[in-house]
């Protein structure tokens, strides 16, 4: 899917530099040296070659790269969703590598938002419901004034008592955008959030995104494969074979696309995966993305 540009913004507003008073950034997750390999001897796989790399607060950071260069695997190892085979991810100050499975599934819940393709809503709930969800299971309720701020922000106010199965594809991806966001989690981590809509949609879900970083103050990283999407980011960040090998702030649709131009696509460390299926979480998978 390709989306529509967004109207333009100027570049200082974006500044990698600076926060909202000027002062340096502070970090919500970063990766250190981090390395993931999938199999061993002949089928063995380097996904993430030595990575290192912070995501600041406050941003909007998208990860490109051809099919097979590691970039949703990135963002699942960063997320908790699976294992590292050496290095470092953190989130804040915590090791995700140092946490148990019941410590790392309360960080998920409670320090990380997730949007993914499929927007995983439940049917049989109301869209507020699905939102709403999982803080319900943490036993949390929502800050009201934080979530009607959130609904305002995606334009669902008119379709709280709606099913999934009565709302259109965008409207279903924001219904997904706000669960992610009600919880006020320290970060979140989208992979292809526009995969599955159309362009129309893809630009208000993006639109949402980039909003709720500029007006919210939330942190968010998005895999993509779209230069248009990217452009909706703060800063880009292009792998190849499983390293990090440029990156862009302030970026364009025209710049990222002259940018993929330059890489290759997927080498011999990395296989892609031909079905485009996101990788499986907890070291299932055999793909690098």
């Amino acid at each position: 899917m390709t989306t529509t540009a967004p109207s333009g913004s100027p570049a200082d507003d974006r500044s990698p530099a600076s926060g909202s008073v000027g002062g340096p950034l502070a970090v919500a997750a970063r990766a250190t040296e981090l390395t993931k390999v999938y199999g061993q001897g002949e089928t063995r796989v380097v996904a993430l070659d030595g990575v290192s790399t912070a995501f600041h607060r406050g941003r909007f950071t998208a990860i490109m790269g051809p099919s097979g260069s590691g970039k949703s695997t990135l963002m699942h190892c960063m997320a908790g969703l699976d294992t590292v085979s050496a290095g470092s991810a953190r989130i804040g100050d915590t090791e995700l590598s140092s946490l148990k499975d019941k410590q790392l599934t309360r960080l998920r819940r409670d320090k990380v938002g997730f949007i993914f393709q499929a927007f995983n809503l439940l049917p049989t709930l109301t869209a507020l419901e699905n939102i709403t969800l999982p803080m319900d299971i943490a036993g949390r309720k929502p800050d009201k004034a934080w979530l009607d701020q959130v609904i305002r922000t995606v334009g669902l106010s008119g379709r709280l008592s709606h099913r999934p199965a009565q709302l259109s594809g965008g409207q279903q991806q924001r219904v997904a955008v706000a669960r992610a966001l009600a919880a006020r989690p320290e970060i979140i981590f989208a992979d292809e959030p526009t995969g599955n809509l159309d362009s129309r949609s893809g630009a208000e879900v993006l639109g949402f995104l980039r909003n709720s970083v500029r007006e919210l103050g939330q942190t968010v990283v998005m895999v993509t494969h779209d230069p248009v999407a990217a452009s909706y980011a703060d800063r880009v960040i292009f792998l190849a074979d499983g390293r990090i090998v440029d990156e862009m702030h302030a970026p364009t649709a025209e710049g990222v696309l002259e940018r993929m131009r330059l890489f290759p696509a997927a080498g011999p460390a990395a296989t892609p995966d031909p079905t485009g299926a996101p990788a499986a979480p907890r070291g299932a998978g055999a793909h690098a993305r």
